[in-house]
C-alpha cells in the first residue's frame, strides 16, 4: 500500500512539473483515460477528486439503472484515490436489504426508503438512520423490437393495456391510431418486466398509475404485480431480451436502450409526442419537490406532466447511507466517493452516459449533507 501511495504521489509530482495544473491536495492519477479523452482533461478530472483519508475497499449494491453511471465514476475515483468500489447492481430491493443488514457501505435505490426500511436501518446506523441522497436522474426508456418499425408512439392507456395483457398484437387498433403511418405487423407482443424487486418497476408503474389508473388497477411498488408477460433480471436483462426477441417491448434505463433497441415516444397530451432523452427527462425532474424530512432528501416526481418536451417516465436514483453511525473503516471512503459523484465534475459524467444530472438546487443540498456524514 505504501508503495502504491508513493507511486501515485510520484505521478502527481511529475504531472505538476510538466503542466503545473494539478492541485497539491490530489491523490494522483495513473492517467488511464478513455479513448478520445485528452491527457489534460483526464488529469484535471482526476486531480479534482478529493480523496482525503479514503482507503481500502467499498462494497455497495442496488439499482441496476445507475450501474453504467457507477462504473464510469468508479473508474475515475479508483484512478485518483486507489480505493476499489465493488458495486453489484443487483436491483433496488436487494440493495436496500443489503444496506439494512449491514452488508454494504451504501446502497443505490430508484425508490426512496419506506418508513419500515428507515426503522430497519437504525440497527446498522449507530445513533442515526439511513437517508436518501438523490444522485442520478434519467428517463426510463420503453424499448421495442418490431420488424420494419423504427419509430413508435404510445400513450399511457395503451402502454398499460400492453403490459397488463389487454393488447396482445402489434397491429391492434389502439396502436394503429397512434401510429397511422407505421407498417405495423400482425405479430404477437412479447412484454418483458423485471423479475426482481426493482425501483425502475416502481417508477414505471407510478407513471401508469398517475396517467392511466383505470387501465392499471394495481397499487404499484418494486414488485411486478400484473399477470402475464415475461420476466428478466436487471435493466441489462430486459435490454437483452428486447434486442433478441421479435415483437418485444420492455422498460429499462435509457443507457441500456442501444444496439438496435428503439425507445417509444410518449403521447402525454402535450403539443407533440415526447422522446426519451436526457434533456426531456431533466425538464420533468426539474419539477420535483423535496419531500424528505431532516437530512433525508427524497423527491416527489410529477409523472402526469403534460408540459411540452417533458418526458414523464423518469426516475431518480438515491444513494442510501447512514447520516450517523457509519462504520469507521469505510466512512472516509464513503464520504470521498459520494462527494465526488455529487460534485460538478461527477455530475458531468452523467450527461456523457445518457443520464440526467440532478438539478443544481437539489444537488447543492446533497453535497452539504454528505459533508456532515459521520
Amino acid at each position: 500500500m505504501k508503495l502504491q501511495r508513493m507511486n501515485r504521489r510520484a505521478l502527481t509530482l511529475g504531472a505538476l512539473a510538466v503542466s503545473g495544473a494539478l492541485a497539491l491536495t490530489a491523490c494522483g492519477s495513473d492517467d488511464t483515460s478513455k479513448a478520445g479523452d485528452s491527457s489534460a482533461s483526464s488529469t484535471a478530472q482526476a486531480g479534482s477528486i478529493k480523496c482525503d483519508d479514503a482507503k481500502g475497499q467499498l462494497l455497495a449494491d442496488g439499482s441496476s439503472a445507475q450501474k453504467n453511471a457507477i462504473d464510469a465514476w468508479v473508474k475515475q475515483f479508483t484512478q485518483a484515490c486507489g480505493v476499489q468500489v465493488n458495486y453489484k447492481g443487483s436491483g433496488s430491493g436487494a440493495g436496500i436489504t443489503a444496506f439494512t443488514q449491514g452488508q454494504v457501505a451504501f446502497a443505490g435505490s430508484d425508490s426512496a426508503l419506506k418508513p419500515e426500511e428507515v426503522t430497519a436501518s437504525k440497527s446498522v446506523c449507530s445513533g442515526g438512520q439511513g437517508i436518501d441522497l438523490p444522485m442520478v436522474g434519467g428517463p426510463i426508456a420503453v424499448g421495442f423490437n418490431v420488424p420494419n418499425v423504427d419509430k413508435l408512439v404510445l400513450d399511457a392507456p395503451t402502454l398499460a393495456k400492453i403490459f397488463n395483457g389487454k393488447i396482445t398484437n402489434w397491429n391492434d387498433e389502439a396502436i394503429k391510431k397512434l401510429n397511422p403511418d407505421a407498417k405495423l405487423p400482425s405479430l404477437k407482443i412479447q412484454a418483458f418486466h423485471r423479475s426482481e424487486d426493482s425501483g425502475t418497476t416502481d417508477n414505471f408503474t407510478k407513471y401508469l398509475i398517475a396517467s392511466a389508473k383505470s387501465d392499471w388497477p394495481y397499487e404499484g411498488g418494486k414488485a411486478w404485480q400484473a399477470k402475464g408477460g415475461q420476466a428478466a433480471s436487471g435493466s441489462s436483462g430486459i435490454a437483452q431480451q428486447v434486442k433478441q426477441t421479435s415483437g418485444a417491448i420492455g422498460y429499462m434505463e435509457l443507457s441500456y436502450a442501444k444496439d438496435g433497441i428503439n425507445p417509444v415516444s410518449i403521447d402525454t397530451g402535450a403539443s407533440a409526442p415526447v422522446d426519451a432523452t436526457v434533456e426531456n427527462a431533466t425538464k420533468a425532474i426539474s419539477d420535483a419537490k423535496v419531500v424528505g424530512t431532516g437530512k433525508d432528501l427524497a423527491l416527489k416526481l410529477n409523472y402526469a406532466t403534460k408540459a411540452d418536451g417533458a418526458y414523464p417516465i423518469t426516475l431518480v436514483t438515491y444513494e442510501i447511507a447512514c447520516d450517523k453511525g457509519n462504520k469507521a473503516e469505510t466512512l472516509a471512503a464513503t464520504k470521498a466517493f459520494l462527494s465526488y459523484i455529487a460534485s460538478e465534475d461527477g455530475q458531468k459524467v452523467l450527461s456523457d452516459n445518457d443520464y440526467a444530472p440532478i438539478p443544481a438546487d437539489i444537488i447543492a443540498k446533497v453535497r452539504t449533507t454528505i459533508d456532515g456524514l459521520s
